[in-house]
């Protein structure tokens, strides 16, 4: 009898070891059928945003985006330490700002700087990736000079003669970049007979060549690279640095002289894969009123319609004399973007980068600053993100 019952009660047990077993499989099918339907799912996702065209990634991208967030896109901004930091985390989050640049301020050595760039990237918990920037022009106009191999001046590479040179060392410079996970760097100079040692040449055309050369080399090394300070400084008197200065050059001459290398790039290359940044002086001949970074005549009127440029317009750090000592920080970043700017730059102090974002956040929302007229430069950030960093 006790042997019949143990017996019976294996059978039990066996019966519903099986049951378990069985159970286990069906859930462990359904789990697996789940994750496998995920699977496709993002799959299909994948393939899909691959078949559409940039602008449609790009629509797509902004549609989900927030006011805050699109503004935070068009705002570059400077950081304080080695590492991210309380107060930067604080501005990324806060404000959603679409770029960093980089000083000697951030830098040590090159893990140290790869570090950074891979944090920043981490917690800026934003839907597309941080420009990540840099003035790595060559010669006075570098940055970690200990820790990084600087260029030739521009006017060294062209008073050597050999545009090959400056399309190497533009490769080599933006190689060494990305490898540090520094995206965007702000070189070349196109401007023409600067009196320092910025400038490749006096002569247009030749400024011109070697512009062409360092941005096909920028562009092998997958570099994002910007044109600078359109519509031109080398007639520049006064370092906008410290105050605002004028070119007093009629039209003609801009158009033979200073505007030839931007125009000349606009005409060869993709847009996309370049940004140009506009100075801060006035051009008289242009718009009598106003600095370029806040023009529309010479942003909108001619770099834009009449030069037919597509790509992001970037403003020169707003810090700068030329319009810091002209006007307050909550009003100039308005008038830039209202003028044509898809970016501003503001390089240096937290409170003043504040300023700035909430002068544009308040002027789109009273309407100053239309929602079209800010998708617009969002878009223009985003097109430029999809095409070179994801």
């Amino acid at each position: 009898m006790r042997m019949e019952t143990q017996g019976k009660r294996e059978i039990q047990w066996s019966t519903v070891l099986v049951c378990l077993l069985a159970m286990l499989a069906v859930l462990g099918g359904m789990a697996y059928g789940g994750y496998a339907m995920r699977a496709q799912q993002e799959r299909a996702k994948e393939s899909a945003a691959q078949t559409l065209t940039l602008d449609e990634q790009a629509d797509r991208i902004l549609a989900s985006m927030s006011q805050t967030e699109k503004v935070g896109q068009i705002v570059m901004i400077g950081i304080h330490g080695t590492d991210v930091t309380d107060d930067s985390l604080y501005m990324l989050h806060q404000f959603h700002f679409g770029g960093v640049i980089l000083f000697d301020r951030n830098l040590q050595s090159k893990e140290q700087i790869r570090t950074l760039t891979s944090h920043l990237q981490e917690q800026a918990e934003e839907k597309v990736p941080l420009f990540i920037a840099i003035d790595e022009e060559g010669g006075d106009v570098v940055r970690g000079k200990d820790i990084l191999t600087p260029p030739p001046s521009q006017q060294e590479l062209g008073r050597a003669g050999a545009p090959a040179k400056a399309q190497d060392w533009a490769k080599r410079t933006g190689t060494m970049l990305k490898d540090l996970g520094i995206n965007v760097n702000f070189a070349p100079v196109a401007d023409v007979g600067s009196p320092d040692r910025r400038s490749f040449s006096k002569d247009p055309q030749t400024v011109a060549t070697f512009v062409e050369a360092a941005a096909a080399g920028y562009e092998q090394a997958g570099e994002i690279y910007a044109l600078k300070h359109f519509p031109g400084i080398g007639k520049g008197k006064v370092d906008s640095h410290q105050e605002i200065s004028a070119v007093d050059a009629s039209m003609a001459v801009l158009q033979q002289e200073d505007l030839v290398p931007f125009q000349q790039r606009i005409a060869q290359g993709s847009s996309d894969k370049y940004f140009i940044l506009v100075s801060h002086l006035k051009y008289p001949a242009l718009d009598a009123e106003h600095p370029a970074s806040q023009s529309k005549a010479i942003m909108t009127d001619l770099l834009r319609q009449k030069t037919g440029f597509t790509g992001l317009i970037i403003t020169d750090d707003m810090e700068m004399g030329a319009v810091s000592k002209h006007g307050s920080y909550r009003d100039m970043g308005v008038k830039a973007i209202l003028a044509g700017a898809d970016m501003v730059m503001m390089c240096h102090e937290y409170e003043h980068e504040q300023d700035i974002y909430m002068g544009i956040l308040d002027a789109v929302k009273d309407g100053t600053i239309s929602e079209d007229r800010l998708n617009d430069s969002v878009r223009r950030v985003l097109r430029a993100k999809l095409a070179n960093l994801m």
